[in-house]
């Protein structure tokens, strides 16, 4: 799914990595006494981050630790980033996703309390079906991203980015006590547990063995509470972050390093980073938050049209609807659109100029692809310029490279229909 602002640079390119408060940042090579610097800095920075109940089975097994949302997480291991990426696409990783913002909402009245909040239909859902929805204010700006699932255990299980974390609760907090001053029957309840992602074609394979029932009953967006190789009280979703079939697993935090192991002990399994989610992500043409989407942008601007619900466009009841709904029809003076280019690796804020140089957007997320072998970017072009197969440039160290506006997601997508 969705984190805080993420910048990767890749192996072989020149350049190495460094942590900043906002993510990774790419820096050029330094010398010894700049890398002694960097790691005094990095130690003393570390003191002060936040760890998440893998934190020390991370650096057991020669994570290299960086600065994420306010949290000390793996940007990769042993194997190189592109190893990580391409052992995920071709078999299965687990990714440590603890950091991010686990929360029921209970009650009669939750539903109502989420639709107030967000733009999907949470009341058509099936029990333990769960969809992608955004967090919006009154401009129609998003707020965040997040996946809401409607359990058969009588609450709402909300997953939400980690770098929104202390916005979000504070979001959700406001509106409930508005809402119960109102007579409403609500509760939030804020969770502790840990949460893995397991990722790639043959998940499924290494985690039915740990299950007593059938996993291909549970399908894409689809969640179920099961013991998980001998640990109870698991909430198993089958989503992801990376495009393959895969599921996340909230596990209570004193027993997530024995469900790691327990995976790890499979051959088909490897523990991936920062690095390889967000190359990942990138090929499956899904937004990070803080970089492709902010409260600067609507869902129509960032093509996620499709999480609006039909009912909703109809009621017309979530904030900023009276902004966003008629954009849908009358459209927008910009949109998020996929690109495709030659030369040097695009990057976030590189500029995107049509064919004749005038500046027409930015690129908001951009790496090289390791499946596909070239440059795959996303970014904001003027509306004229976004069909598929638009000729444009970027422009890169003041030169400019020819580039292509490209249909989304670059790799094709492996989410597990039944």
């Amino acid at each position: 799914m969705m984190w805080a602002r993420l910048m990767v640079g890749v192996e072989g390119s020149g350049f190495g990595l460094r942590a900043s408060r906002t993510g990774l940042q790419r820096v050029s090579g330094a010398g010894c006494a700049g890398r002694r610097q960097q790691q005094r800095q990095a130690s003393s920075t570390e003191d002060v981050l936040r760890k998440t109940p893998l934190f020390d089975f991370h650096k057991k097994h020669g994570g290299k630790m960086v600065e994420f949302a306010g949290w000390s997480m793996p940007v990769q291991y042993k194997d190189s980033h592109i190893a990580s990426h391409m052992h995920t696409r071709e078999h299965c990783s687990i990714f440590d996703v603890s950091h991010m913002l686990q929360t029921k909402v209970h009650g009669k009245d939750r539903v109502k309390f989420m639709e107030s909040l967000v733009v999907a239909d949470i009341e058509e859902l099936k029990d333990n079906q769960g969809t992608l929805s955004l967090f919006t204010n009154e401009k129609g700006g998003i707020i965040d991203d997040l996946i809401v699932t409607k359990t058969d255990q009588g609450y709402l299980y909300v997953v939400s980015n980690a770098g929104c974390a202390d916005k979000d609760s504070a979001h959700m907090k406001a509106r409930l006590s508005e809402l119960k001053a109102a007579g409403l029957d609500l509760e939030l309840e804020f969770l502790d547990d840990a949460l893995i992602a397991l990722q790639g074609p043959t998940m499924a394979r290494v985690l039915q063995e740990g299950l007593k029932d059938d996993l291909s009953k549970l399908t894409f967006m689809t969640s179920t509470l099961a013991s998980v190789f001998g640990i109870p009280s698991c909430r198993i979703t089958r989503c992801g972050y990376t495009g393959e079939d895969g599921v996340e697993i909230s596990v209570p935090r004193s027993r997530v390093v024995e469900l790691t192991e327990k995976l790890l002990s499979n051959s088909e399994v490897k523990l991936a980073g920062l690095g390889a989610r967000d190359s990942l992500r990138l090929e499956a043409g899904l937004c990070l938050y803080g970089n492709d989407i902010d409260e600067s942008t609507t869902p129509v601007e960032a093509s996620l049209v499709w999480t609006i619900g039909k009912r909703r466009r109809q009621t017309k009841d979530f904030p900023g609807a009276e902004i966003v709904i008629p954009q849908i029809k009358a459209k927008t003076a910009r949109k998020r659109v996929g690109l495709v280019s030659t030369g040097p690796p695009v990057r976030q804020h590189t500029p995107i100029l049509s064919p004749d140089g005038q500046i027409i957007g930015e690129v908001t997320s951009g790496c090289p692809s390791p499946c596909l072998k070239k440059n795959i970017a996303m970014g904001y072009v003027d509306a004229a310029f976004a069909k598929n197969g638009t000729a444009i440039q970027v422009e890169i160290r003041k030169k400019t490279q020819p580039a292509t506006v490209s249909k989304m997601p670059f790799v094709p997508t492996n989410y597990f229909s039944g």
